[in-house]
């Protein structure tokens, strides 16, 4: 059963949680839609390949990855999003796409933005496309040990344009 691992390295340390069961959602916004929780407070895991080596990036569902802000944090021009055949042998007990932002428990290092370290609360997918949890921010970082760095920027629909594109607002 996918998220098991995570569900018990959350009740070893004492965290409070909450599980969410929901129909299946596929992105990181229609998973916030169906569990209602903000966009800003869904964290997204994005496996990132800097220089080579794999990392998650996390960032709000509502957000996006600037991949030019991560070139000039790493001063590297190797900074990539990672294909899914690259990364799916490192989640065995997860749904491709539905990752947890745990890097600590899949040897990878975690680098968070800033907007969804400013959250009270976070949720996530729980290695299923069905299943999310619900937890602070604060418990996630005293576990996680993320590096904090400003890498994303806000997605906003432009509201009247028929392909519904997305425009970027820094």
């Amino acid at each position: 059963m996918p998220g098991k691992r995570l569900k018990a390295f959350l009740d070893e340390n004492d965290v409070r949680y909450i599980t969410i069961k929901h129909s299946k959602a596929y992105t990181a916004q229609e998973v916030a839609a169906k569990t209602h929780v903000s966009g800003k407070e869904f964290a997204k895991t994005v496996i990132i390949k800097v220089d080579g080596k794999m990392a998650m990036a996390v960032l709000p569902a509502s957000y996006e990855v600037d991949f030019r802000l991560l070139k000039q944090l790493f001063g590297s021009e190797q900074v990539s999003l990672a294909s899914e055949s690259e990364f799916s042998y490192s989640f065995p007990d997860c749904e491709l796409g539905a990752m947890p932002p745990f890097g600590n428990l899949f040897d990878m290092e975690v680098y968070v933005a800033e907007s969804l370290a400013e959250d009270y609360q976070i949720a996530f997918s729980n290695c299923s496309h069905s299943e999310s949890i619900k937890m602070s921010y604060e418990d996630f970082e005293r576990l996680v040990q993320p590096v904090v760095i400003r890498f994303s920027r806000k997605k906003v629909a432009i509201p009247h344009d028929p392909g519904d594109r997305w425009m970027e607002e820094y």
